[in-house]
């Protein structure tokens, strides 16, 4: 463990930080922020980091990714996943229950939070909304929640039963708990393989209208609001979305919301050529979606962006795009790719908060703090430099990426998180 470290000129993007925007020399000793000034004379003992536009934030904090752990380590275990995070900006990373078993009670949750205790992120796990994820009972919730549960999910598997999601609601109201729904109504959706139009007609795949997502949201909101509870929509993708949830949040009702990073990076047009990895759920939809959806960040209509990180194994996708799996590994690229078109249309202070203040506010989590006295929990980054994303850069043990050989602007240079500097290679 390195006792003390100097960073030397870095500009802190921090909007709860007294030093927001300022480049400063920053002292850190013993795990904590010791000093920030205009310049700190190095006194040889500590390990000095001096680096072309370096800039300090808050350590990321990922709101959903699905490691395999346990039951499906082949895909990703703890291990892998904190190194995945750690080098994509992360100290947090919140946990889907999609295991085997499914994090459906405080024995597992305890299981989770056991074995990470000792990786470079902080790994908080996601308890299930039903019991082992099959829709029909209710979880043991308060026991998850009193052994460190942080949220309830059922992830990918939408609750068709308006009655069991009404009952979580008002179950998890009397402990401040947080369901997250995921709207994707299942007697609209069908089978359906990518975002419903002329693509979809053209490639002969059974289509994904906005409706199924947009019929359910419609009915959750209802349900948040007639039980007066708090609610998190994850991965919205259709503009008729962001207004229903703009209008729903002008009414007072207690719902928030994220996106998953890539969301807004690509259309259906991307899936043209039975390219698997360009299959996710929600679908990519059109641009004009995705235009809705930066506006929904800029007025904060939509708190969060996430990353999804879902990891696959190759048999999973190298198969008929309509017998693939959903989904994409994104902790190493979720933060390069907002850097790269988030920021430039927004600012780097909206990605901050999108990604690492919003994400623990709303799960009620200790919000780091670049300023003096405050424990140091923090993501350093060239928010300019320019990388291509290599297969051998890859530390998930899943492959599935859409974004290798993609050029990015912006780049992670480390993390510090539990009194541990994690640099990443360059």
């Amino acid at each position: 463990m390195i006792k003390k470290i100097l960073l030397k000129k870095v500009k802190i993007i921090d909007p709860n930080s007294s030093y927001n925007q300022q480049v400063k020399d920053i002292l850190i000793e013993n795990g904590e922020i010791v000093q920030i000034k205009d310049s700190i004379k190095e006194d040889g003992e500590a390990t000095t980091i001096t680096e072309k536009n370096l800039h300090i934030s808050p350590g990321l904090f990922d709101f959903r990714a699905t490691f395999g752990e346990p039951g499906f380590e082949t895909k990703e275990d703890l291990a892998s996943g904190a190194k995945a995070a750690t080098a994509g900006g992360f100290t947090g990373v919140a946990i889907t229950p999609n295991t085997s078993p499914s994090i459906s009670n405080g024995s597992t949750v305890e299981y989770i939070l056991n074995k990470s205790k000792i990786l470079s992120v902080e790994i908080l796990p996601i308890g299930t909304i039903s019991a082992n994820l099959k829709g029909i009972d209710l979880a043991e919730m308060y026991d998850m929640k009193q052994a460190g549960a942080i949220a309830f999910s059922d992830v990918k598997r939408s609750i068709t039963n308006p009655s069991l999601l009404s009952r979580a609601l008002l179950y998890t109201k009397s402990f401040n708990g947080l369901i997250i729904s995921f709207a994707n109504d299942q007697n609209i959706n069908h089978n359906g393989q990518i975002n419903e139009g002329i693509v979809s007609t053209s490639l002969g795949l059974e289509g994904i209208p906005h409706l199924a997502e947009e019929i359910q949201i419609t009915r959750d909101i209802y349900l948040a609001e007639y039980n007066d509870a708090r609610l998190h929509f994850a991965s919205i993708s259709s503009a008729k979305t962001v207004d229903l949830i703009r209008m729903a949040k002008a009414k007072n009702i207690n719902i928030t919301s994220d996106i998953a990073a890539h969301q807004i990076l690509f259309t259906d047009q991307h899936t043209s050529q039975y390219d698997t990895n360009y299959k996710v759920l929600p679908p990519y939809r059109l641009q004009k979606d995705i235009d809705a959806l930066i506006d929904g960040l800029k007025d904060n209509t939509i708190e969060v962006i996430c990353s999804d990180h879902t990891p696959r194994e190759i048999e999973d996708k190298e198969k008929e795009f309509d017998l693939a799996k959903f989904g994409i590994i994104n902790l190493q690229t979720a933060f390069p790719s907002m850097l790269t078109k988030l920021a430039p249309l927004t600012s780097l202070e909206l990605v901050i908060d999108k990604m690492a203040i919003q994400p623990r506010k709303i799960l009620q989590l200790p919000i780091p703090c670049i300023s003096p006295q405050e424990k140091a929990n923090f993501v350093l980054y060239n928010p300019t430099k320019e990388w291509t994303f290599l297969p051998q850069d890859i530390l998930s043990k899943s492959k599935n990426s859409p974004f290798v050989h993609t050029t990015f602007t912006g780049k992670v240079f480390g993390t510090y998180y539990n009194n541990q500097l994690h640099l990443t290679s360059d």
